[in-house]
């Protein structure tokens, strides 16, 4: 039976709520997916700012805390409705929601927390579509991280029978999912049949974890520099005519984040406003230009990246197979391969998902259509291994509005 599922999602960046309409069957390792409509939908500038202000830190009261909730669910629901139009119909509607604040598990605080505003329930009303929403809780319920959550559709949707993959998200923060081939297993008259997720060898797992600032990091860099003439550095066209500051970079990398072991998450508490006027400090002492401060901060999450793949990897991958908004970054790109080559002394290919089959720009938003699919299922959507969760667990809240 094919389920019509609708993602939602908005990343660290804030700059907008990815939907994508997707028709699945199949449970996991044979899972299809086919992608029917995708676009992206601009917060309103206002409501964009006053996330970012909460995000930074900013005090509110509890009657704006839910004023907030309910325009992001606004915004979510209305990218719902205009996706589809007045000819097409959803099963169910996959929303992520807006991460506000996250804080994964520490020795003092062992169960971590993650905030993702634009309540489902409310976006179940406003469209009559049951809606899946708060995703991170059951993991983190578990013991886990809440994040990264999305490596169980990129195993069933992405994994090579041959190669090694790693799937590395660069949006406002970036984060990998990791590949191992898999090797079909023959069935009792001969015919192939693949392995079922719950049948992993322990060697053969996945891995996933996030490894460091992404575009969020840049874009604030961008925004200061410019004194808010530009949003973002278009295909790293400023940051291209810099020259990174290696010593910088690596005094960057000494941060505990990067040398902790997965599973890890991480997010603009860590990687925000503050973080980048000690890096803006650190620059302005070494006299680096503007176009200077920002080739080395984008150094910095190539080489996070890079660095994470070496320590932390059981082999080198085949493929990086990029997807989210920094895929479309050719300068980060042309970086990163650098970076993996001069790692592993070896060329890696560095592609994107759509080269694959699978959208890169709404990647995360099919993921999140797979996961609400998943929880209707009654399937579980985490990988444990890969957030520290101690069980499967479904992923989500069921929202129905019954008027």
């Amino acid at each position: 039976m094919t389920i019509r599922s609708l993602g939602l999602m908005s990343g660290t960046s804030v700059d907008g709520i990815d939907a994508a309409i997707a028709d699945i069957t199949g449970t996991e390792c044979d899972l299809q997916v086919e992608l029917i409509d995708a676009a992206t939908y601009p917060y309103p500038e206002a409501l964009r700012k006053q996330i970012l202000a909460v995000c930074a830190g900013e005090a509110i009261s509890m009657a704006q805390f839910a004023e907030l909730d309910e325009a992001i669910a606004r915004e979510f629901a209305q990218a719902a409705l205009t996706l589809l139009g007045d000819r097409r119909k959803a099963d169910l509607i996959g929303s992520h929601g807006q991460t506000v604040y996250h804080r994964p598990p520490t020795a003092d605080a062992p169960l971590g927390y993650s905030l993702q505003l634009g309540r489902g329930a409310a976006i179940a009303r406003l469209t009559g579509i049951p809606t899946v929403s708060n995703f991170r809780a059951a993991d983190i319920a578990a013991g886990g991280q809440g994040a990264p959550l999305v490596p169980k559709v990129d195993f069933c949707l992405l994994t090579h029978p041959q190669q090694t993959r790693c799937v590395q998200n660069i949006g406002g923060i970036g984060n990998v999912t990791y590949l191992p081939p898999r090797h079909p297993q023959g069935g009792s008259d001969g015919e192939k049949i693949p392995t079922p997720a719950s049948a992993i060898a322990a060697t053969q797992l996945p891995r996933a974890w996030d490894t460091g600032p992404g575009n969020a990091l840049l874009d604030l860099a961008v925004q200061h520099l410019s004194q808010g003439q530009l949003a973002y550095d278009a295909d790293g066209a400023w940051a291209s005519t810099g020259k990174p500051c290696e010593a910088l970079v690596q005094q960057w990398l000494s941060h505990p984040f990067f040398q902790e072991p997965p599973p890890k998450s991480t997010g603009r508490e860590l990687f925000g406003k503050a973080y980048l006027q000690q890096c803006l400090a650190d620059a302005e002492a070494l006299q680096l230009t503007d176009a200077d401060i920002l080739a080395t901060i984008a150094e910095l999450t190539v080489a996070a990246i890079a660095r994470s793949y070496r320590d932390f990897l059981p082999q080198p991958p085949d493929e990086v197979l990029l997807c989210g908004g920094g895929s479309r970054n050719g300068y980060l790109r042309r970086r990163l391969q650098l970076r993996l080559s001069e790692s592993f002394a070896a060329p890696v290919a560095v592609l994107t998902t759509s080269a694959v089959g699978l959208n890169a720009d709404f990647k995360e938003a099919i993921a999140f259509a797979v996961l609400a699919y998943w929880r209707y299922q009654g399937i579980p959507g985490n990988l444990p291994h890969c957030t520290g969760a101690k069980v499967p667990m479904l992923l989500g809240e069921i929202h129905r509005w019954m008027g």
